[in-house]
């Protein structure tokens, strides 16, 4: 039996059912365990000062990635199952927040931490913490050779140095198969000259490395020439970057990267050559399935947050709750949100019940739409938000800026 779920909420929709005294076929009490050692955690580290972060700093301090680390949080961002001998071996991490075992570390675990890492409803914070980690790692785990595993990853998994993806090019968002950022071996073979641009890098500005996508084929090779890299950025002659202040996650770090030149050891390649497109597909599920679980959670914050505002808000001598039209919208995007909560939870038990080589095949088309339908649930319950926020849902200070901070929508929520 699973232990008593956490109190239920007061406010409808502000937590999954599963957390709301319900009960549920999937979560076991290693989850509740998990859920209740982290929630304050992250509260704590984060969502306490998140807004201000967001909406004042524009950035979150250097030294909540450290306590994050500090925590044992940052493997929580890879997927699920974990590489429990490497992060034994090379990182020295035995087990994770509550207590949980790496080794029983499972999918549904994941769809927790990242629920849990957008409670404060901003895209821009969590995804400064976690974004390298989640989407820059899992290729090195995958496929760095077991030198290049034991060079990068016991600084990265430990969060004494950072890393971020950088796939995407000012010419080449979606259309990976045709980016332009070039590796050509140097006349001794020792290296890679990389040259190009990358935009759009989230995490990048503070990165040591970047998980990078560089054509080694010839021009007109498209995906059979895309080969991983590991780039270094940080203090790198040759790399160039500047920070891009994005809507809706400007904490974030979205980095534009500038490279000339850049030298590469050829040791630094990952898995074979040209066969890096097979390599990036494999880890859009991951990101898709992290995506749509935090869009989810941003829509929930959204929803929540207008129906709390309506209890207690009067017009025409009566609280806003009390006229139809307003209890119809909040049921017509509270439906919505719970079945893309349904929907993501199913993708959870099968993840766990599925090979990693078999889910990654068969899911890879849902995922992309799992992702794609929590954009337009949040839309709904951002639009919700607004609407019955009035006024107050157009301010970005009070009551109504979660409301406000939606639109438009965060653009991490809807990127690969």
């Amino acid at each position: 039996m699973s232990p008593t779920p956490p109190k239920s909420a007061q406010i409808p929709f502000s937590d999954p059912p599963w957390l709301s005294s319900l009960p549920s076929p999937i979560f076991k009490p290693t989850h509740h365990k998990f859920q209740r050692a982290i929630r304050p955690l992250i509260q704590k580290l984060l969502h306490d000062n998140a807004i201000e972060w967001e909406s004042q700093h524009e950035t979150i301090p250097p030294h909540v990635f450290g306590q994050f680390a500090s925590a044992g949080l940052l493997p929580c961002a890879l997927p699920a199952p974990l590489p429990a001998a490497l992060l034994k071996d090379l990182a020295g991490i035995t087990h994770l927040p509550g207590d949980i075992p790496v080794e029983e570390f499972d999918v549904l675990h994941g769809i927790i931490f990242s629920d849990e890492m957008v409670r404060s409803g901003l895209a821009g914070p969590g995804g400064s913490i976690t974004t390298g980690i989640a989407f820059g790692v899992p290729p090195i785990i995958k496929f760095g050779s077991d030198e290049l595993k034991r060079r990068f990853l016991p600084d990265l998994l430990t969060g004494r140095k950072r890393c971020c993806i950088a796939i995407t090019e000012p010419d080449a968002g979606s259309d990976v198969a045709n980016i332009t950022t070039t590796a050509v071996k140097s006349a001794c073979g020792k290296y890679y000259i990389v040259n190009g641009t990358k935009k759009w890098i989230s995490n990048g500005i503070w990165s040591h490395y970047a998980t990078m996508a560089v054509r080694t084929g010839p021009p007109g090779s498209s995906a059979s020439g895309i080969s991983l890299l590991m780039v270094p950025l940080l203090d790198t002659p040759g790399v160039n970057m500047r920070r891009l202040k994005v809507s809706g996650q400007i904490s974030a770090g979205t980095t534009y990267i500038t490279l000339e030149d850049v030298q590469v050891p050829v040791s630094n390649l990952l898995g074979r050559e040209n066969h890096g497109m097979s390599y990036i597909m494999t880890n859009f599920n991951h990101e898709r399935l992290a995506i749509a679980v935090g869009a989810t959670r941003a829509a929930r914050v959204a929803l929540s947050s207008a129906f709390e505002y309506v209890l207690r808000r009067e017009a025409f001598g009566k609280p806003l709750i009390e006229q139809p039209v307003v209890r119809h919208r909040l049921a017509k995007a509270g439906a919505l949100l719970e079945s893309q909560w349904a929907w993501i939870e199913q993708f959870g038990y099968q993840l766990t019940q599925l090979e990693r080589d078999v889910a990654e095949r068969e899911l890879g088309g849902m995922t992309a739409l799992l992702k794609a339908n929590a954009g337009m649930v949040l839309k709904e319950c951002a639009d919700t938000a607004v609407l019955l926020f009035g006024g107050n849902g157009y301010t970005r200070s009070g009551q109504g800026h979660i409301a406000e901070s939606k639109f438009p929508l965060p653009a991490s929520f809807f990127r690969g």
